[in-house]
């Protein structure tokens, strides 16, 4: 698919449930995903908020990671994304709208569980564009189960060291970057607010991405380094793909009240409120719930 078309596939209506259904193998990759998750957010208008700024976005290739990309290049930030080496295809996609924006984008291929891999993306990033500015840690890894019985240690480790580790791993490394007036935007989840009965590993490391944030963020008020977590519901990402049944995928966000996922673009904005001064300067410590309707999270 072409940039040209694939910019007229984005302006379409919001796909509604029920999805068509489909399976993919983890991790899941976007441009096999039907109908294309909706990130290119074209109502959305860049105002310089991130002018000058460079950002890491873990997870950037593709879902939620990749629309922030797209925005913060908007808003005039460089950017580096972390993805798998398996998810190059979609990193380079990603890149080729950053660069559409006017923004230098780095890929870098490798996994969060590693903190040397971590430690070497930071300073990769800072190396190419002078400075860091902005963490963002998205990259997830989810695998429903129906029981706790059925959780593997392996599954256990792999969901702790990617949706927790990796971001502790990030902003540590990190902060040999990051000054007054930066900051890091945490992706938490709905089922870390209310749990998950089929997500136990899952839900568990969003609870602890809750309360990192909140602890990180008091660690780092007087430093002037602002940390802040978007919480969202169900969002069309190659994640769920991946995850669910193909029968389930259908269904996905089909509970809420808008009775449809969210898309990317929908979510990414709240990155860019979040990274950006001049809209959230005296925020910090915060969960942003982002849920179609959904008004009973804790």
């Amino acid at each position: 698919m072409t940039k040209a078309e694939m910019k007229s596939e984005q302006t379409g209506e919001r796909p509604e449930s029920p999805m068509p259904e489909q399976k993919q193998a983890r991790p899941g990759i976007e441009s096999k995903v039907e109908p294309r998750p909706q990130f290119l957010a074209p109502d959305y208008k860049g105002a310089e908020k991130l002018k000058g700024k460079v950002a890491l976005i873990t997870g950037g290739d593709s879902g939620i990671g990749r629309s922030v990309a797209v925005l913060y290049a908007r808003e005039g930030a460089n950017v580096a994304i972390v993805f798998l080496p398996e998810e190059q295809s979609d990193a380079e996609e990603t890149a080729e709208f950053v660069k559409a924006e006017g923004g230098r984008c780095l890929l870098i291929p490798g996994d969060v569980k590693d903190s040397e891999f971590c430690a070497k993306a930071v300073d990769r990033t800072a190396a190419e564009f002078g400075t860091l500015d902005i963490l963002v840690n998205n990259a997830a890894y989810q695998h429903h189960q129906e029981s706790i019985e059925d959780i593997t240690d392996e599954q256990l480790d792999k969901t702790f060291r990617t949706n927790i580790f990796g971001y502790f791993y990030m902003a540590r490394a990190a902060m040999k970057y990051l000054r007054k007036g930066s900051a890091i935007v945490n992706c938490g989840s709905i089922t870390g607010l209310e749990g998950s009965g089929e997500l136990l590993d899952y839900s568990a490391t969003k609870g602890a991405i809750n309360s990192f944030t909140k602890s990180l963020a008091q660690s780092l008020v007087e430093k002037g380094i602002r940390v802040n977590c978007v919480a969202p519901g169900p969002v069309w990402t190659p994640l769920n793909v991946a995850d669910k049944d193909a029968a389930d995928v259908a269904e996905h966000g089909a509970d809420t009240p808008m009775k449809r996922p969210a898309q990317p673009e929908e979510i990414a904005p709240a990155f860019v409120f979040f990274a950006s001064n001049a809209d959230s300067s005296y925020i910090t410590g915060e969960v942003l719930t982002i849920l179609g309707g959904e008004t009973t999270a804790a």
